[in-house]
């Protein structure tokens, strides 16, 4: 009998372990639940990619793909495509041009597992062999998304392309056909963007938000059958956020981006419970939540705004002319959010950096007052979204440049790296290990 107990008790432990350590996974598009955040220590704030200095191991990724490592444990998952051409185009920097690649060769489209320890490759799965169904825009790929993971399936999502789910070790449970989705730009619909809105996995049941030229929906699908639970139809333009979700609220829901429909969806049935108008034309940025706050952004045309938005919300929320707060609303601005990145809240504050010129804005995040505003030197051209770990922001440029910011009330650059690869993805963080993709390659940067 005590053997027994002694047993149940053991298991039991595990089981709370586990689920402590679940909730410290990097399982998705920035982390738990989007915040950009995990807090280690030690993780060092100089490095050498020429003489190894602090660099644990580095693994070569074949192809083109901006999607963001994902971790659970001791494994690693990311995507990644290849061109049987050999060569894929990417321009980076600071421009204004629509354009689409006229690439029409054959792609792989693979799903790759790493051990986060070593940097072998655990498996690698061909998901898609063909001519992409819906082009790239010369700063994508044809892997943008983020993968996501529960520790029991890993979701894949390309686009037109297809949406794949595999066990932990490679085997493919099943796909799924979205239809073909064509993200581009609402004033020329013949250009062709591909996608970037990553799925999340929450509750055994994923999400993906398809705001697109066609008929735009978000949805909601049984991780373990592949199975529609929800359809909900988005009229909007394109968009390239991923959705989130909250569920420490009144209301268990799933919080998606926009331009003419910021909502918050009913986990269990896709109906609104809120919604309102009023973002950027070109919605990029993640939704995420911190400080009993929604905090969403984005930017293009006449608006760059940053909403701060309270979980009880209901109703249309939109503010009326001259308003910028509201019943549920806490705080907003109409211009400072960021285009690209997603912002971080790290402690008492917001920091919005505008990425096509390095400037960083940090908020009081309670409140919207501006702290300070200041500019990364050189940094002009930033795709991936700054996170944040052990009193430190970590901010990378298109050019490979990695700048360490401390954390609070007052701008101080800490240190400077370099890559010397261009960097899209957005970092991971797990057990005292800065993750970046690189174009070519994953480094994992520790002591």
């Amino acid at each position: 009998m005590k053997r027994n107990i002694f047993i149940f008790l053991i298991l039991a432990a595990l089981v709370i372990l586990t689920a402590c350590k679940d909730s410290r996974q990097w399982s998705q598009f920035r982390g738990p639940y989007a915040s950009g955040s995990i807090e280690t220590n030690d993780i060092p704030i100089h490095w050498n990619i020429e003489t190894s200095e602090n660099i644990k191991w580095q693994a070569k990724i074949p192809g083109l793909g901006h999607s963001s490592p994902i971790i659970w444990v001791n494994k690693i998952f990311l995507t990644t495509a290849i061109s049987t051409s050999g060569f894929d185009s990417l321009k980076i920097g600071l421009y204004g041009d629509i354009d689409n690649i006229n690439d029409s060769t054959i792609h792989e489209l693979r799903v790759i597992c790493l051990d986060k320890r070593t940097g072998k490759e655990l498996w690698n799965q061909l998901v898609y062999n063909g001519v992409p169904k819906t082009k790239r825009h010369t700063k994508a790929s044809h892997a943008d998304p983020t993968p996501a993971t529960d520790g029991k399936h890993v979701v894949a999502f390309f686009g037109s392309n297809g949406l794949y789910c595999f066990d932990m070790n490679g085997n493919l449970k099943w796909e799924k056909d979205l239809g073909k989705i064509n993200a581009g730009f609402y004033y020329t619909p013949d250009v062709e963007w591909d996608v970037s809105s990553s799925p999340i996995l929450y509750d055994k049941t994923i999400f993906i938000q398809c705001d697109n030229l066609n008929h735009g929906f978000i949805v909601a699908i049984d991780a373990e059958t592949g199975e529609e639970r929800w359809r909900t139809g988005r009229d909007d333009v394109s968009s390239y956020s991923a959705p989130t979700f909250y569920s420490e609220g009144p209301y268990k829901q799933i919080i998606a981006n926009g331009y003419k429909q910021i909502t918050g969806y009913d986990f269990e049935t896709g109906k609104e419970i809120w919604t309102m108008s009023g973002g950027g034309d070109v919605p990029v940025p993640t939704p995420f939540y911190s400080k009993d706050l929604i905090y969403i952004h984005s930017a293009h045309g006449k608006k760059s705004p940053i909403y701060a938005i309270k979980p009880n919300a209901k109703g249309d929320i939109t503010l009326k002319e001259g308003e910028s707060s509201n019943e549920f609303i806490a705080w907003s601005m109409e211009r400072g959010g960021a285009y690209i990145p997603t912002s971080l809240v790290y402690g008492n504050y917001f920091y919005s950096l505008i990425g096509w010129i390095g400037r960083l804005t940090c908020y009081n995040a309670k409140t919207g007052e501006k702290i300070y505003e200041d500019k990364l030197p050189d940094a002009r051209g930033i795709t991936a979204s700054g996170i944040a770990t052990d009193g430190k922001l970590f901010y990378c440029t298109e050019l490979g440049d990695v700048y360490i910011v401390s954390a609070g009330d007052h701008f101080n650059i800490l240190a400077h790296n370099s890559m010397n690869d261009v960097i899209m993805a957005t970092p991971a963080l797990s057990d005292n290990t800065l993750f970046i993709r690189t174009q070519h390659a994953l480094f994992a940067i520790g002591k």
